[in-house]
């Protein structure tokens, strides 16, 4: 008995240091550290319609990889749903950090016009697979915003 009370005080002792030791270093992650960063794309909840019918849209993308060409697409609704327009694409860089992106498109067959929409932006790679490249995703994002006149 008396070697357990002797093992059970140590184990307490030392849980009673570890809880009093400040944290150590590697608890906090240092934000450039790919390896410990999730993917993400986000959707700013203003776009831009210009005099001319060009839409712009923007937000911000993370990603940490990738074996080919990265981008950002994004997908502009009103009204009717069914009715989407895509507005441009930007290359993304992989390096685990946030960086913005920024897409402008002009409709060919869609009125846009200022007030209400839902956007959808997609982190995607054109992945080689044999002859064609296939798509990846790395991330998606919905949002609904606001498009103003300007």
């Amino acid at each position: 008995m008396p070697v357990r009370s002797a093992a059970l005080a140590t184990a307490a002792g030392a849980a009673l240091l570890l809880l009093a030791a400040p944290a150590a270093p590697a608890a906090t992650a240092a934000p450039h550290d790919a390896r410990l960063v999730a993917e993400s794309v986000t959707v700013d909840p203003t776009g831009r319609i210009a005099a001319d019918g060009s839409v712009t849209l923007s937000g911000t993308y993370r990603c940490t990889g990738g074996s080919g060409p990265v981008f950002v697409s994004s997908i502009v609704s009103q009204s009717d749903p069914s009715a989407r327009f895509g507005v441009g694409g930007t290359r993304a860089v992989c390096d685990g950090l946030e960086h913005r992106w920024v897409n402008t498109g002009t409709p060919d067959t869609v009125v846009l016009e200022p007030g209400a929409a839902h956007v959808e932006a997609t982190l995607m790679e054109l992945r080689p697979m044999g002859i064609v490249p296939l798509p990846s995703f790395h991330a998606r994002q919905g949002q609904d915003v606001i498009l103003t006149a300007g």
